[in-house]
């Protein structure tokens, strides 16, 4: 039986993932840039990339801040409490059939639904990242946005150093999920079914 039409994504949503999308990007090439600027080669200046990194970064905390009270009210944040009972077996079979499955036309082993907008992976991945990786970045971001706030040593180490890494490793991990994500948003009913479907809000079934 075909799966109905379902309108998942709220216009408040919508807003946020492009809000977020669009400072994501922009924080990515202006990190890169800072990262591994030369007078000759930068993308974009070191002293404009950095300022255009505060304001966008500054923004982003505000977005997420959104989203995570948008979650506390509002039926969206169910879809980001993992039931750990039996996780190990879902996570498994919604990996075979991305590895396996998909390629050979089978259905989904976990349709989506009102009640269940991802899949097992999909949902820990979210998890993962959205409330471990984004809180460190942020905190780190802030921190070096207020360096004066780092401690001068943790753990023996410069805290200045020690905090720049783990801003850098956070924004490394978070930019290849951004890409692994673009690329599984191709998954869907056609290449662009789920690209639509942040634009009008409605999921659109197989």
């Amino acid at each position: 039986m075909a799966q109905e039409r379902l309108y998942l994504y709220p216009i408040w949503l919508r807003l946020w993932h492009f809000i977020n999308a669009v400072l994501c990007l922009i924080l990515i090439v202006t990190g890169i840039s800072m990262q591994f600027s030369a007078p000759a080669v930068a993308l974009v200046s070191f002293n404009t990339a950095v300022a255009i990194h505060n304001i966008a970064g500054i923004v982003l905390t505000i977005n997420y801040l959104i989203l995570f009270i948008g979650n506390l009210f509002t039926f969206n944040g169910k879809q980001y409490q993992i039931e750990f009972r039996g996780l190990m077996n879902r996570l498994m079979t919604q990996a075979k059939y991305y590895t396996f499955g998909i390629f050979k036309k089978e259905s989904p082993p976990f349709p989506i639904s009102r009640e269940n907008k991802f899949n097992p992976l999909q949902r820990f991945s979210y998890v993962f990242i959205m409330y471990l990786f984004v809180p460190v970045v942020f905190i780190s971001g802030w921190a070096l946005l207020y360096p004066q706030t780092i401690p001068t040593t943790i753990l023996g180490t410069s805290g200045l150093h020690l905090t720049d890494l783990f801003h850098i490793i956070s924004g490394f991990v978070i930019s290849i999920f951004m890409i692994v994500h673009i690329y599984f948003c191709t998954i869907g009913a056609n290449p662009g079914a789920n690209f639509k479907s942040i634009i009008n809000g409605y999921h659109e079934p197989h």
